[in-house]
């Protein structure tokens, strides 16, 4: 466990020690507070146009869909964590330094998993200002706050699993980070074809799809087969970025 922390901590300086962390959190810090601020002025106009009508949810108009553009904005910025994670070590040749050294594949994939969602999670507590004062100001219900930050710990999750797969088999740090975003877009629109093929594949490219999985945690819901599907392809994309850092090793 030692050798796992320690290598989070190692790739989780590195990020700090260039400007990619800064400008990840920047520029997630900026939309989120964008978007925020946009969902806030309709909220309060909708707010003004149904008073005395029952009002409308906090939840349905402003924090739902303030979660579902914070999932848009991972499409852009998940690639930029991952990109240089296996590609930088094989550019400058550390990889064979690492992978010769007293560590397990196992230790240095977690190790380097757990140092991008240190990260990813450090962007997500920044949020945690506007949680603050939706609860200071308003009276939202607090299970689709949590779901809705556990669905996007999840989502991220798999992003950075499949992230650093795809980092692990290329040199190129730009070349990981397009193919990234792409198979990330990809994740994101297979249902779209959906309706239009037979049943049984419907219902494959419906459960492929990673949006459909996170809705539910928006609602407040917690349903298992989310969590079945997250972790699952959180260790699937571990498990073949082991078997790709493996090939390395014995190419090495």
């Amino acid at each position: 466990m030692n050798n796992i922390l320690a290598i989070a901590h190692k790739e989780l300086k590195a990020y700090f020690s260039t400007p990619i962390a800064y400008v990840v959190i920047g520029f997630f810090a900026l939309l989120w507070g964008y978007f925020f601020y946009a969902m806030l002025m309709f909220f309060n106009q909708q707010s003004l146009q149904f008073e005395g009508q029952g009002g409308v949810s906090i939840n349905q108009q402003l924090i739902r869909p303030l979660f579902l553009n914070a999932s848009v904005i991972m499409l852009f910025v998940l690639p930029l964590i991952t990109m240089r994670t296996y590609s930088e070590e094989k550019r400058s040749g550390t990889i064979e330094l690492l992978l010769t050294s007293p560590l397990t594949d196992f230790q240095i994939i977690v190790g380097k998993f757990l140092g991008a969602m240190a990260l990813y999670t450090a962007m997500l507590a920044i949020t945690a200002v506007h949680m603050v004062l939706l609860f200071s100001y308003g009276n939202p219900e607090w299970r689709p706050v949590l779901t809705g930050y556990l669905g996007l710990l999840l989502m991220g999750g798999c992003f950075i699993s499949v992230g650093l797969l795809i980092s692990s088999l290329t040199k190129n740090q730009i070349v990981s980070g397009m193919v990234t975003f792409a198979v990330f877009l990809l994740l994101w629109v297979v249902n779209w074809i959906a309706s239009f093929t037979g049943p049984t594949t419907q219902n494959v490219l419906n459960y492929l799809s990673i949006t459909d999985h996170f809705e539910d945690f928006t609602k407040g819901i917690l349903d298992t087969k989310h969590l079945i599907y997250y972790f699952s392809v959180i260790s699937f994309g571990l498990f073949l970025t082991a078997r790709s850092v493996d090939t390395e090793r014995w190419k090495g």
